[in-house]
């Protein structure tokens, strides 16, 4: 059981199998090796030749972690490599963002972590030496040794197929190095930038989509972005008219964002449209416990992915068809969650096209009064 932890409270998510797989077009890429200053790099970073994938989670390492690799530069200790993919005329960091990141923060000066003046850890972790110093009161040769240093940065540029970035998303997937794996949508995030995963980020905002996730503030792992996602996915014809015996639910999530990667903005407009008029539907006739299973007696605290995937596309279809002034009575939601098949449904081979279209099918008639 997955669980996302805030201020106000633990959202418990239904852990669900992830379906890995790999294409031949990985090996359409050439690599090669680069010994890049710290110098070159802010300069880079600051001239966009260099950039971290749009909204990438935030910086993450605390003071202490961001003063003792600055000390480790200046006591002249090795720097592990950094991993770029070629992308034109940019280089998007792969692996090594906090790294790069907490440099170019401490020679401009501000901590990215708290917008604070960049000063080393007044820590005895630290040596007294460099000890609560910002960059300017180094000494000359300090600063001069901090630019200086190289890193080695291993760069990826994918070949071929055009127009495919499969290749890419398996280079962030397999070859990120960083503390913590990067989650499928943290990987998307950063290879399919455009104006689709804007949208996402606008739309996860919304203050009754919060409300029925659960927390106030967005995940920081982007799960919930990824349910936004399964959405739009959900109600695609890509999934309504497929004749397949299952999804590859991650591999579906990947082609929908490079189909719409660069969606024009009245596309985007409809899009935006379509998600936030369905949760205000949602909401205002299920309330805050829409996505909620109802086990024993109660509702539980966990939001349910494949309840969400149901109700929101039934709710979306009920609004196409002119259903919005439907009177949906606590009891028929409870109804909905008690029934059997609709309960296997949820919680059996949730990625089976069969088990899909049969909860949808079956929130759309017992909420929404729609006939198959």
């Amino acid at each position: 059981m997955k669980k996302i932890k805030n201020e106000n409270n633990v959202v418990e998510l239904p852990s669900e199998i992830e379906d890995d797989y790999s294409d031949d077009s990985l090996f359409n890429i050439s690599s090669w090796g680069a010994d890049l200053s710290f110098r070159e790099l802010i300069s880079m970073y600051e001239e966009k030749e260099l950039v971290k994938p749009e909204l990438q989670r935030k910086y993450v390492w605390d003071k202490v972690e961001a003063s003792r690799f600055v000390e480790s530069i200046l006591i002249g200790l090795p720097v592990p490599s950094i991993f770029l993919a070629q992308s034109g005329s940019e280089r998007l960091i792969v692996d090594g963002y906090q790294r790069i990141m907490t440099v170019y923060d401490y020679v401009r000066g501000i901590f990215s972590a708290d917008g604070k003046t960049f000063k080393l850890s007044n820590s005895e972790k630290i040596n007294v030496r460099w000890r609560n110093k910002a960059f300017a009161e180094l000494s000359t040769d300090d600063q001069r040794k901090i630019k200086s240093t190289t890193i080695h940065a291993i760069i990826f540029e994918q070949k071929k197929p055009e127009n495919d970035d499969t290749s890419l998303y398996q280079i962030f997937e397999r070859i990120n190095t960083s503390g913590r794996t990067l989650t499928a949508q943290e990987i998307r995030n950063c290879v399919y930038q455009g104006t689709f995963n804007k949208l996402l980020f606008k739309l996860n905002d919304n203050k009754k989509w919060r409300k029925l996730f659960g927390t106030d503030i967005p995940d920081s792992r982007m799960r919930d972005i990824e349910y936004i996602l399964r959405f739009f996915l959900m109600k695609s014809k890509k999934i309504i008219d497929s004749e397949s015996v299952q999804i590859p639910l991650k591999k579906s999530l990947n082609d929908f964002m490079h189909e719409h990667q660069y969606e024009i903005p009245e596309k985007i407009e409809t899009m935006r449209s379509e998600f936030e008029e369905t949760i205000d539907f949602v909401y205002n006739s299920l309330g805050e416990r829409a996505f909620k299973n109802y086990s024993r007696g109660k509702f539980t605290n966990k939001f349910h992915p494949a309840i969400f995937d149901s109700i929101m596309v039934a709710a979306f279809n009920a609004k196409e068809r002119g259903k919005e002034s439907s009177i949906i009575s606590e009891e028929l939601h409870k109804q909905l969650l008690s029934n059997e098949d609709y309960a296997l449904s949820i919680s059996m081979r949730t990625t089976d096209v069969e088990n899909i279209k049969k909860r949808i099918s079956m929130a759309g008639q017992i909420l929404f009064g729609i006939e198959k």
